[in-house]
């Protein structure tokens, strides 16, 4: 057994190559995680298997040179980009001398020092206990020791292990107190959004695509964006004006990654329903990326863990900038919908295209409803077409304009009472609602 160390940022980095994996590509992910989380990189250690060995991972030579080279190193952590059972972690650090840290523990401990709200703070606490929890049985001394032997204190009492296992579950169930009520917050909200009639259009992308950026760009916002794994975690919500005059809320997700631990997924339920319950989600990808097609799968299979794989989607090819003669522009799918958008959210160039997109992809689920103008009502009837709102048109003998009309209710309310004329009934979902609301 050893005193593990309180602190630590000299690691050595171990990656192998399992059959099927990218092994370059995913060992610079790697390295650039755990620059994220600010490890002085002191070593790479590499290797090849079929399989992970069931009680080291790697095998007993492999094990050694980790060993040999913390020894020639001084290094004080060992990180793995690999998923390390809780024994396999306990033995490696037996032989390495070191603490050891696996990649769902480096990717926590990054979220841990990127989270600024309240919220984001609870989150990857509750993903952090959730994931130590069975790990307390490693290489601290310390917890083998009864209490007691003092006065007031003595008695058979209980180990330290067992009291820090009690209180993690006591803090575990506590957070996720918390943390319902910000999901039924939450939910409160989306509901109110709904009766508005606001659609909410959420990015959602691999970690590093540029979405805070683009985020930026398009609301005029200020949100924290950098050329980093995990630059924001917090969901921001601004309003986005679209050329009609429609207005959106547009959300920035934390950004996706592969293989996410499962713990930080649960934790972040609360702000993951935010792309689950959108109107839209604009998959940002970094058209830069020689892999972005296989991170596009990765973040489908997350969008897949957290429900959110049927919402509609509309890929937006960011950093356009980087590439060679690619243009902006939309390409459509074989229904003539916008599917994907070129961009660059650094330049500002796209930007435009980006925005009919998004009022085209939505427009097909906004509420129609009917309304008759009166002649007098010309400068109403030329807003609305003015805002892309008519579906159709007829006159009567009157001279009365009968227009069929795609805006939120709200809004449409809104416009006719400005210009003093009845609205149209309201839709049977609202009316139900209102006579429901106390």
């Amino acid at each position: 057994m050893f005193e593990r160390p309180k602190a630590g940022q000299r690691a050595l980095l171990v990656h192998l190559q399992f059959p099927g994996a990218d092994f370059e590509s995913d060992r610079q992910e790697f390295i650039e995680l755990a620059r994220s989380a600010g490890a002085e990189i002191v070593d790479v250690i590499g290797g090849s298997r079929r399989e992970p060995d069931p009680g080291l991972f790697v095998g007993s030579g492999k094990a050694q040179e980790i060993a040999d080279t913390v020894a020639a190193t001084g290094a004080e952590l060992v990180i793995f980009n690999h998923a390390l059972s809780p024994s396999q972690e306990r033995n490696l650090e037996k032989i390495a001398k070191a603490r050891v840290l696996d990649r769902a523990g480096l990717i926590l401990d990054i979220f841990a020092t990127r989270a600024r709200s309240h919220e984001g703070k609870l989150q990857v606490e509750l993903a952090q206990l959730q994931h130590i929890a069975t790990r307390l049985i490693r290489g601290w001394t310390h917890l083998e020791r009864q209490r007691g032997g003092g006065i007031g204190l003595r008695g058979p009492g209980e180990t330290q292990l067992e009291m820090d296992r009690r209180l993690i579950r006591d803090r575990i169930g506590t957070l996720k107190r918390h943390l319902e009520v910000v999901r039924g917050r939450r939910a409160q909200s989306r509901k109110a959004r709904e009766r508005n009639s606001v659609p909410t259009v959420s990015l959602v992308g691999y970690t590093n695509a540029g979405k805070s950026t683009l985020f930026n760009a398009l609301t005029g916002d200020a949100t924290f964006a950098s050329n980093q794994l995990f630059a924001t975690l917090d969901t921001t919500v601004r309003r986005l004006a679209l050329k009609s005059g429609e207005t959106v809320l547009l959300a920035d997700t934390v950004g996706f990654i592969r293989d996410l631990p499962h713990d930080l997924i649960a934790a972040f339920r609360a702000t993951l329903e935010e792309a689950r319950d959108a109107s839209l989600l604009l998959h940002v990808v970094d058209a830069a990326d020689p892999e972005r097609m296989s991170r596009i799968g990765q973040v489908e299979d997350v969008l897949r863990e957290i429900g959110a794989l049927e919402v509609p989607r509309l890929q937006v090819f960011n950093k356009i900038d980087l590439r060679d003669s690619e243009a902006p522009r939309i390409e459509r799918d074989e229904h003539g919908a916008p599917a994907r958008v070129y961009v660059s959210a650094r330049t500002g160039v796209g930007l435009d295209l980006l925005r009919e997109a998004i009022l085209e992809r939505l427009q097909p689920g906004l509420p129609e409803s009917e309304l008759v103008l009166p002649p007098s009502a010309a400068r109403l009837r030329a807003q609305l077409f003015t805002q892309h709102a008519v579906r159709a048109e007829a006159i009567d003998e009157g001279g009365n304009f009968h227009l069929r009309v795609a805006m939120p209710y709200q809004r449409l309310r809104g416009l006719c009472a400005a210009a003093g004329v009845p609205p149209p009934p309201a839709p049977a979902h609202l009316i139900e609602e209102w006579e429901l609301s106390p």
